[in-house]
């Protein structure tokens, strides 16, 4: 009964790591929102607070060590725990500058480090065959995938799988076969609904590399470990197909256009990068002009059936949503009000064809002065 007792524990106090883990795993994206309130630091400064996290990750993981004799796993899983808080807090309770930024940073990279040591450990500790591969599925944050983008420019963009070199690595133990079904299945729904100017390159790869290092039980067949990674592996190469589209050459915003209620997931795909690749709808975006005409014209010449008359347009952003065209006619709206909406870093466009029950996101840029300039030049 003890043992069980202690497996409960085991188990809850590794699900609260994960927790915390994955919220310390959102710092990254937000850098560039750092940034705005640090106006006159540069670019490497607000990128030192990620970096930092990783370097003092492996001289803590070497310390970890020497540790344990003093207190045991689970003393030190606790504390690793308790500083990744304790550094997420921080700058909210202490103060909010950019150095205080940086000793936070520290404190979550020593509380990372004692957390990924002691977790797969305590894992293998306590628990075997089913019970480890169940822990091993909401433990699963701790089989790291990292990915890599190496683009040639981020203009020619109009994947046909995705025009640039992507490397995704991953210390998870899964079958060859599995992981090729995985990223077969993610890639069109991913890197596939990028578009920067509707010019497809002639360079294309997309590779995953495993090494099994993270001892979890193999996975073998889709079970809830496969779900698990699947869904993981979806987030890393969405994410990173949004910062293709974010960082497309001259872009000042990211575009999204999210179409809702269609009649199949390939139709809603279609109208979707339509939009987003229209280059008079990017040229809006641009302008902050909310012309819902345009996403009606590009949805038209897309060659994806739908209905019109059924259709619904919202442009969403931070600051708030209005909706422009209701049942395939225009409203009356607040100009001032979606000016400011689409004056945004990152604006959404919602169609909602109200046809049936399926849905899909594609992502693109705005057309500025900036990218015809860049390719004006493009050999001189």
């Amino acid at each position: 009964m003890g043992n069980e007792r202690n497996k409960k524990v085991i188990a809850a106090g590794l699900l609260v790591m994960s927790l915390t883990m994955a919220c310390n795993s959102a710092l990254a994206p937000i850098l560039a929102e750092v940034g705005k309130f640090f106006p006159d630091a540069g670019d490497s400064a607000i990128q030192i607070v990620l970096t930092l996290i990783n370097l003092t990750t492996l001289p803590a993981m070497i310390l970890e060590p020497m540790l344990e004799p003093k207190i045991t796993k689970r003393d030190i899983a606790v504390i690793g725990t308790a500083l990744m808080l304790l550094g997420g807090l921080m700058p909210q309770v202490l103060n909010s500058q950019l150095w205080m930024l940086y000793a936070a940073s520290i404190v979550i990279g020593v509380g990372l480090s004692f957390v990924v040591v002691t977790s797969s450990s305590l894992i293998s500790d306590y628990f075997t065959g089913l019970d480890k591969s169940r822990v091993m599925g909401f433990q699963s944050i701790f089989v790291s995938i990292g990915g890599t983008i190496i683009a040639k420019g981020s203009g020619m963009i109009h994947p046909n799988m995705g025009t640039m070199l992507c490397f995704v690595t991953t210390d998870c133990a899964i079958t060859h076969e599995m992981l090729d079904q995985a990223l077969h299945e993610i890639v069109p729904r991913t890197f596939n609904r990028v578009t920067v100017d509707g010019d497809t390159s002639t360079n294309d790869m997309c590779v995953v590399l495993a090494n099994g290092m993270a001892e979890n039980e193999l996975i073998e067949w889709k079970d809830d470990g496969y779900t698990v990674f699947y869904k993981t592996l979806h987030h890393v190469f969405e994410q990173l197909a949004r910062s293709i589209a974010a960082d497309g050459e001259g872009a000042g915003k990211l575009i999204t256009c999210t179409v809702r209620n269609a009649r199949s997931e390939e139709s809603a795909e279609r109208l979707g990068k339509a939009v987003v690749g229209s280059a008079l709808v990017k040229a809006a975006m641009f302008g902050s002009d909310a012309n819902w005409g345009l996403v009606l014209c590009a949805m038209g010449y897309s060659k994806a059936p739908f209905r019109p008359e059924f259709v619904d347009i919202r442009f969403r952003s931070a600051v708030g949503e209005i909706e422009v065209c209701r049942q395939g006619a225009g409203l009356n709206f607040d100009e001032a009000q979606a000016r400011s909406i689409l004056e945004q870093d990152e604006v959404v466009i919602d169609v909602d064809l109200n046809e049936g029950e399926h849905e899909a996101s594609c992502w693109g840029c705005d057309l500025t002065y900036d990218y015809v300039k860049i390719n004006g030049d493009y050999r001189t």
